[in-house]
């Protein structure tokens, strides 16, 4: 074990030192093959074109040739994803531009022949907008750089189609159409425009940002730079290059450090590596809340993309009120006020996925009277729900496991998810750091993938495992001496309770926190079954007199275990505390347990004699017999700082407190109705059927869990935020954790009284290490055999069709096997060695 922390103090310590002391952020920002590609094609003199200008571009292209072919993004099952296509396409000619890597070219040209059918097949149905604009262009330049590029009969359809998109919107839409701000406009990929388009420089000058780039775009900057030769390009494209030392670009530039620095705590948060990392966590986002608070500016419609905006904002707020700050849902609430983009997401909700599950995230802490955020819910539901169902099988963005990461968000709220296997599933099954699709390329962390850190939430996962295994041995050790494992009625679920409370909370606790809430949840479960099913009334009777006197005197039987094991509980809690007025708190614990055993004993009166209660009769009692209070109380009193001794008094608890009792009897309600009603006892759905007899069953239900809605959104509040309750932070989070364990045994079924249905996820959390496999949802094409040239379909003509500004460029027709349309060829397009420079 010591081992164990120590590698992992050492791995904390490596990733602080490489991620989170690093100024430059923009070395965590993945490259993009394609525009390091077009960097790598600028010449270093124009005039005589014998050297690029960005070398260290070119040699990285040399160096990150997919051992497959390919340059550019893979999926999380470690196969090519539709940016590949173009990607190597643009690396090929740069190498080609300056006669180098023929080895590599070989090896792309064989990719591209081997795979382009497959992944334009598998993506056709959603095609995003950039690749229609920019794939025709790239096999274009591949063509004019003499590259011998192939392509196997099955694709000619596809690619036909995908020029005739392309001239459709070369038709439609403007070069820079000022109310398109959710997508970048045609300047945007001015690299890929035809010769015929006819793009003047002084539009592309004009359209120049204040740091020279051409709408922060390393590549389409890079094209202005050879046909304008504009000083501002070059200083954008040096200070690019110099920020990057590996030789890489990213898609854009400069990227949002604030945008980089939210991914990072995200991730870690996710990975549940958060405790190592609390102050650089703390920092971030405390400066992040201060430059929110100083800069209120409603978002312009400007040709930033206000979907990346959209991510960003909903990612601020999800962190920042989780960790405590005060932050208006109208930060990220504002596109629902904005038709067009809700219009746009709509009709490209597979392209906004990342987006959307941002939204739907953040909106899982959800305050009373928030009415915004319980839209922009319903809207991001809708369109995840929609994506679902039109990529049963692939998304063009992402991959199926991300598809999954949101299949498990619908199917399982967050407040029904215990911490620790949500950190499993992002270790193992979910390890993706998507953020959203930039022009030709994800926009990724490379340093959230990097080994050291996945090695550090492997280890520290099974390190808590290690812990959880050793406890809970001594929990059924304890169990076994006091005789209640094996009572001869009721429900034995040591396991069960020492699970819910391990691996509902990430926060680092002391061992004996976890240990004193599984014992008293132990304590109440035996005791419960007692009153419920086992116990005579006399019996019970003599007990719960025992408990209020606190005197064990004339007990027998299991009245007697009862009773010895929750005295010697409570004294051990006592000697505990982190205080000097144990005695006092012994007494209000003491009362704690006291006011709960008083009420099974209502409880099974009411039953005996088939009393019926009022609602507020029924909830006053059962509020209490529900136990949460006397789960999380003890247990707060241990914490440093624990609870104040005077909200451990009964009947004057702190709101939180009663909001968790409430919630947690509500949520057994709406399960456990049909076993009770067969025992003759009653609860609130019975009592909302009983009052309203023409009502259905599920009716009742659905009242029931209306209450506990918004019943839960009040107690989130009580448990972020400050003001609300005279409560130490930690005890807070033992008031959370608590009411999600009751949510994950009660969200759909009664999972508590399930000898099974729990089986799988104990394991995972306790027992089964962390699977290293890398998981293949695909599998990845058998590379075909080569055919005869004869048998090729080779792409040598392009399909551009009548554009604007055409003028009397020379048009020839060309037959083709493409179908019934015609193919036209316009003049060539000339690589970029070919450009004529003018400096501005």
């Amino acid at each position: 074990m010591e081992w164990s922390k120590s590698s992992i103090q050492s791995l904390v310590s490596e990733f602080k030192k490489e991620v989170f002391s690093n100024e430059n952020l923009h070395e965590f920002v993945s490259s993009s093959a394609y525009d390091t590609a077009w960097l790598a094609m600028i010449p270093d003199d124009p005039r005589k074109q014998n050297c690029p200008m960005f070398e260290n571009c070119l040699n990285w292209i040399l160096k990150n040739q997919n051992q497959d072919g390919f340059w550019g993004e893979t999926n999380d099952e470690g196969l090519p994803t539709i940016d590949t296509l173009p990607a190597t396409l643009a690396c090929m000619v740069a190498l080609q531009t300056w006669n180098v890597g023929q080895e590599n070219i070989d090896k792309g040209l064989a990719f591209v022949y081997s795979k382009a059918e497959i992944l334009l097949k598998i993506h056709y149905q959603n095609l995003p907008r950039w690749f229609v604009i920019v794939f025709p262009a790239m096999i274009t330049l591949a063509q004019d750089a003499s590259l011998e590029l192939v392509f196997p009969q099955g694709s000619k359809v596809v690619i036909d189609n995908i020029f005739f998109k392309r001239q459709q919107i070369l038709k439609t839409e403007e070069l820079v159409d000022k109310s398109q701000y959710c997508d970048l406009p045609l300047l945007a990929y001015v690299e890929s425009l035809p010769s015929t388009y006819n793009v003047q420089q002084k539009e592309i000058v004009k359209h120049l940002g204040n740091d020279g780039s051409l709408f922060q775009s390393p590549s389409a900057t890079a094209y202005a730079f050879m046909a304008t030769g504009n000083i501002k390009c070059r200083r954008y494209l040096m200070s690019l290059v110099q920020n990057c030392p590996n030789g890489g670009v990213p898609v854009k530039y400069p990227m949002d450090e604030e945008l980089i620095k939210l991914g990072m705590v995200d991730r870690v948060q996710r990975l549940g590596l958060a405790e190592h990392f609390n102050e650089e966590i703390e920092k971030i986002l405390a400066k992040i809340y201060r430059d929110q608070k100083n800069h209120k500016a409603k978002p312009e419609k400007t040709n930033t993309l206000l979907p990346i905006k959209l991510y960003k904002d909903s990612l601020a707020f999800r962190l920042l009120r989780m960790q405590g700050y005060e932050v208006n849902p109208g930060n990220m609430c504002w596109f629902l006020n904005d038709a067009e983009m809700l219009k746009h997401i709509e009709e490209n909700c597979e392209q906004f996925i990342t987006v959307m599950y941002s939204v739907y995230t953040a909106t899982d802490l959800l305050f009373p009277g928030e009415y915004e955020l319980e839209e922009a819910r319903k809207f991001a539901k809708r369109m995840l729900e929609r994506s679902i169902k039109r990529n049963k099988d692939h998304n063009f963005v992402l991959s199926k496991r991300f598809h999954n990461v949101i299949k498990h968000e619908l199917k399982l709220p967050w407040i029904a998810r215990l911490d620790h296997l949500d950190h499993r599933k992002w270790i193992e099954e979910y390890n993706v750091t998507p953020l959203w699709i930039g022009k030709t390329s994800f926009y990724r962390l490379s340093c959230l993938d990097k080994k050291n850190l996945m090695q550090l939430a492997v280890e520290n996962y099974e390190f808590r495992q290690l812990i959880y295994r050793n406890e809970l041995e001594e929990l059924k050790r304890w169990s076994m001496k006091w005789g209640l494992s094996d009572m001869g009625f009721g429900r034995e679920k040591t396991t069960y309770l020492y699970f819910a409370i391990a691996a509902s909370n990430s926060l680092p606790l002391e061992p004996i926190v976890r240990l004193i809430g599984a014992k008293a949840g132990i304590i109440i479960t035996v005791a419960d079954d007692f009153y419920d099913m086992e116990g005579s009334l006399s019996e019970l009777e003599v007990l719960t007199d025992a408990v209020k006197r606190w005197d064990g005197k004339g007990l027998q039987g299991h009245g007697k275990t009862i009773f010895n094991v929750l005295d010697d509980l409570v004294k051990d809690i006592t000697s505990k505390c982190h205080t000097k007025e144990r005695s006092g708190i012994e007494e209000k614990i003491r009362d704690i347990w006291r006011e709960t055993f008083v009420s099974w004993m209502v409880e099974k009166t009411w039953s005996h004699s088939g009393y019926i209660p009022s609602v507020n009769e029924y909830l006053q009692t059962a509020m209490i017999s529900i136990a949460a209070h006397t789960l999380v109380l003890p247990a707060s009193c241990i914490l440093n700082p624990g609870i104040p001794i005077e909200k451990l008094k009964p009947a004057e608890y702190e709101n939180i407190t009663k909001l968790l009792m409430a919630i947690t009897r509500l949520l057994n309600d709406t399960r456990s109705y049909q076993k009770e009603k067969a025992d003759g006892k009653m609860n609130l759905v019975l009592l909302h059927l009983n009052e309203n007899p023409e009502s259905h069953i599920d009716e009742s239900i659905a009242y029931v869990e209306e209450i506990v809605g918004m019943k839960w959104k009040e107690f989130l509040k009580h448990v972020l935020m400050d003001g609300f309750d005279d409560m130490p932070k930690p005890c807070k989070n033992i008031h959370l954790s608590c009411l999600k364990a009751f949510q994950m045994f009660f969200n759909s079924s009664n999972l508590f009284d399930s000898k099974t249905a729990l089986a799988d996820d104990i394991k995972k959390a306790i027992y089964l290490p962390i699977d290293r496999t890398p998981k293949h949802f695909l599998k990845p094409l058998p590379s075909p055999v080569p055919a005869k040239k004869d048998n090729i379909t080779k792409i040598s003509a392009i399909f551009y069709g009548a554009l604007k500004n055409q003028g009397s460029t020379s048009v020839i027709k060309q037959q083709t096997n493409f179908g019934k349309i015609s193919i036209k060829r316009p003049e060539k397009v000339h690589i970029p060695v070919r450009f004529h420079f003018c400096f501005i």
